[in-house]
């Protein structure tokens, strides 16, 4: 994923600026063909996501079916506890408690079933805005920083042939110079010059 993040910067550097718009030309079927790479190579986190959400309401409902079994097993015991009159009124005591148990058991279980998603949703939540600001964000700023580079250098150049423009006036025409070869310097260090 670096190495086609880092090719389609290499295609924003390289690619011909629009006189006088601030923005460049590029080939959309070569973007497009190192966009679809990427897709295909993204981490394997963001295909767990994918799994998380599928098998979250299978986990749920596990759980349910748990609490739903220790319900039933509770309430057998309190009947079989029940049957004998000599232990009634422990019976129900014995029942009350294996109940409530079976309710706080149930609830934890659900409990700890979202915390656990939540935790895995939050650090995947996290991987993907950590690419956003290392990668994306980055050469957003590059590529800023370099067209604000170019607007400079023509601002610059159009104000020296303003002044030569305006020195002009005031010459006899044998005594105007050459104009200069202006330049454009590009934030690598290379630099084009072309007559005027």
């Amino acid at each position: 994923v670096l190495e086609l993040l880092e090719e389609l910067e290499d295609i924003v550097d390289s690619s011909v600026g629009v006189p006088l718009t601030g923005k460049i030309m590029v080939d959309a079927e070569e973007i497009l063909e190192i966009v679809k790479e990427i897709r295909v190579e993204l981490p394997d986190e963001i295909k767990q996501a994918v799994w998380i959400k599928e098998e979250r309401q299978r986990i749920i409902s596990e759980a349910q079916q748990e609490a739903e079994k220790i319900l039933r097993d509770a309430k057998i015991e309190a009947e079989a506890l029940l049957e004998n009159n000599d232990i009634v009124i422990k019976a129900k005591r014995k029942a009350e408690e294996i109940v409530k148990y079976a309710d706080s058991s149930a609830k934890n279980v659900k409990v700890d079933t979202y915390e656990y998603l939540e935790g895995i949703m939050k650090n995947f939540q996290s991987q993907v805005s950590e690419m956003n600001q290392m990668y994306v964000q980055e050469m957003y700023d590059k590529i800023q920083q370099s067209l604000g580079n170019i607007v400079r250098t023509v601002d610059d150049n159009r104000n020296q042939l303003k002044e030569m423009a305006f020195k002009a006036r005031n010459m006899e025409l044998d005594d105007i110079p050459t104009a200069p070869r202006m330049q454009i310097q590009y934030d690598q260090g290379q630099e084009y010059e072309d007559e005027i």
